[in-house]
C-alpha cells in the first residue's frame, strides 16, 4: 500500500494505529474528521481507516470516494457491517492479524477496482496480441507484467493455438532485456540428433557435413532470451544436457572443448502435461522443476468466449494492415462463434477469419454465411423476393440470349437452318393483324414450364434448375397458371 489515512477526532486512537501499522512497514497519517473530507478531495490515498464513533459522518464520507477502500474501527463487535468500498472492520483493541487482513481486502479492494488499464506505448502495442476482458486474460497480462522485469525462468502450459509464443515475445519485449534477440526454438520440430547442434552450435569437422563452426541458438541469444517452445517433445538425452547448462549457465559446441558463458533468459511451453509425462519416465523430473520457475497458464478459448468479438476486431485490424479487404459480422454471426468449442482455440479463430475475408470481402457476414460447424442455434435464411417482372425479363433474355447464339452457331457452320418447333412456327414474323404480346409470352412460358416438367418427371426441384430459376418461384408460376400433372399441353392453334 502506498498510503493509508486515519481519520479521527482521537488523537490516542491514531498514535496506537500509526505505531500497529508502521510496524508493518506501511505508511500512514492521522486526519480529523474536520479535515479529512477536504484533504481526499486533494489528495490520492489507497485506504481509509476511520473511527466509527460518529456513525453518519463515516456513511457519508465512504459513500463519496467509492474508488477508495475504507476500514471502519469500531469499539463492539457488529456496530458496521463490511458493504461496498467499506471493505472490513477491526475491533478495538486492534490485534495484528485483524489490521493485516484488513489492508489486504484494501490492496485485493484497489487491485480488481474497475477503471481502464494503465498501460501505455510499447505495453499496449504488444498486449494488444492479448486482448479479452476476461478474467483469464488479464490474469495473464498481470502475470506477463510481473515476471517480466525480472530474470526468472518461464513455463508457459496450454492447449496448441492458444498463443503461447505471443506471452512469451510479451515476457521478452517488456523485460530489460528487450533489445537483445528473442530466438524462438521448435523442440518438437527439430529430430532428436540434429536438436544439439541446433541449440549449442558445433565445431568445423565435429560430424560429417560440418564443413564450418556454427553458432547455435544459445549464441544467437546471447543477451537476449531463448523460447524452448514444445519443450515436452524434447528427446530424454537433450533434457539432461539442457539442465546441466541451466544449472552452471554454460555450454560447449558439439566437438568443441571450450566452455561458453549462456547470458540467456529462458522461456519454455508445452501443450504437454509434463507432471504426467514425469510419472511415465519420458520427463526429467529435475529439468521441470528448473523450467517450472514461474508457470503461466494460456487459458483455451472456450474458457473466455466473451473475448471473442474482441478477437474478431483484433484479427480484422491485423489483416486490414496486411493490405487484405476486411469483412465484418453481424450480433447473430458473433453470438454463433462464441457457442463453438474452438479445438484450434485462436489460431483457428485467426484462420476462420482470413478464409471469411476472401470469401466475402468488404462484407458483413451472417450466420448463414458461416461454415456449417460454426453454426448455432435458429438459422434465418433470407431469400430475396424479386417482382415477377423482373424474374420474366430475366428469363426471356437469357432464352432469346440462347437463341442468337443457336443462330449464330449454324451460320459459323454454313449449315440449312432446321424448322421451327411448332410452337412456335409462323411467329417469326409480326402477323399484320398484330398479336397481344403478353398473352403470346404467356403461353410461350406455360409451354416451356410443362416442356421441363414433362422432361423431368415432374419433379419440381429438377424442373427448375433446367428452368434457370429457384423452386419457389417455379411452384408461384404453376399456381399462378393452373399447372397441374394431368393438364394437358395448351393447343397452338
Amino acid at each position: 500500500m502506498k498510503e493509508i489515512l486515519l481519520v479521527s477526532d482521537n488523537g490516542e486512537l491514531i498514535q496506537k494505529l500509526e505505531t500497529v501499522i508502521t510496524f508493518m512497514g506501511e505508511a500512514c497519517f492521522g486526519q480529523s474528521f474536520a479535515d479529512s473530507l477536504g484533504y481526499l478531495n486533494t489528495h490520492s490515498v489507497e485506504a481509509v481507516m476511520v473511527d466509527y464513533a460518529r456513525p453518519d459522518q463515516v456513511q457519508n464520507l465512504v459513500a463519496q470516494f467509492p474508488h477508495i477502500p475504507f476500514v471502519a474501527i469500531q469499539s463492539a463487535d457488529g456496530q458496521v457491517t463490511p458493504n461496498c468500498n467499506l471493505v472490513s472492520t477491526a475491533t478495538l483493541p486492534i490485534t495484528y492479524p485483524v489490521l493485516t487482513q484488513a489492508i489486504h481486502r484494501c490492496q485485493e479492494y484497489s487491485r480488481h477496482r474497475p477503471g481502464p488499464v494503465k498501460t501505455a506505448g510499447l505495453k499496449t502495442r504488444l498486449f494488444r496480441s492479448l486482448v479479452g476482458r476476461s478474467q483469464q486474460i488479464q490474469i495473464v497480462r498481470k502475470l506477463v507484467e510481473q515476471v517480466a522485469p525480472t530474470d526468472a525462468t518461464v513455463l508457459i502450459l496450454g492447449e496448441s493455438g492458444t498463443g503461447k509464443e505471443v506471452i512469451a515475445r510479451n515476457v521478452h519485449f517488456l523485460s530489460e532485456r528487450k533489445d537483445g534477440p528473442f530466438i524462438p526454438v521448435n523442440c518438437g520440430a527439430i529430430p532428436g540428433e540434429l536438436l544439439e547442434s541446433e541449440l549449442f552450435g558445433h565445431e568445423k569437422g565435429a560430424f560429417t557435413g560440418a564443413i564450418s563452426a556454427r553458432k547455435g541458438r544459445f549464441e544467437l541469444a546471447e543477451g537476449g532470451t531463448l523460447f524452448l517452445d514444445e519443450i515436452g517433445d524434447m528427446p530424454l538425452q537433450m533434457q539432461v544436457k539442457l539442465l546441466r547448462v541451466l544449472q552452471e549457465r554454460t555450454f560447449e559446441r558439439v566437438g568443441g572443448h571450450t566452455p561458453i558463458r549462456a547470458n540467456v533468459r529462458i522461456i519454455a511451453a508445452t501443450h504437454r502435461n509434463l507432471e504426467t509425462m514425469i510419472k511415465d519416465d519420458k520427463f526429467r523430473e529435475d529439468l521441470y522443476y528448473r523450467l517450472n520457475v514461474f508457470p503461466i497458464d494460456s487459458p483455451a478459448l472456450r474458457e473466455r468466449r466473451e473475448d471473442i468479438p474482441l478477437l474478431l476486431q483484433e484479427l480484422i485490424s491485423r489483416i486490414q494492415g496486411d493490405g487484405v479487404s476486411v469483412v465484418k459480422f453481424t450480433e447473430m454471426a458473433i453470438s454463433s462463434l462464441m457457442e463453438h468449442d474452438w479445438a484450434g482455440n485462436v489460431r483457428e479463430l485467426s484462420n476462420l477469419v482470413e478464409r471469411l475475408s476472401i470469401l466475402y470481402p468488404n462484407q458483413i457476414v451472417d450466420i448463414q454465411d458461416l461454415p456449417v460447424k460454426y453454426q448455432y442455434g435458429e438459422i434465418q435464411i433470407y431469400e430475396p423476393d424479386y417482382p415477377e417482372e423482373l424474374l420474366e425479363r430475366d428469363a426471356f433474355n437469357e432464352l432469346f440470349a440462347e437463341a442468337a447464339a443457336s443462330e449464330a452457331d449454324r451460320d459459323a457452320e454454313n449449315t440449312p437452318e432446321p424448322a421451327a418447333p411448332e410452337a412456335s412456327s409462323d411467329n417469326s414474323q409480326l402477323p399484320e393483324g398484330g398479336v397481344n404480346l403478353k398473352e403470346y409470352l404467356s403461353e410461350l412460358e406455360i409451354n416451356l414450364i410443362i416442356q421441363a416438367l414433362d422432361q423431368q418427371e415432374w419433379v419440381v426441384a429438377r424442373a427448375a434448375d433446367k428452368l434457370g430459376m429457384r423452386r419457389t418461384t417455379l411452384v408461384e408460376k404453376m399456381r399462378k397458371y393452373e399447372i397441374q400433372r394431368e393438364e394437358s399441353v395448351p393447343s397452338d392453334n
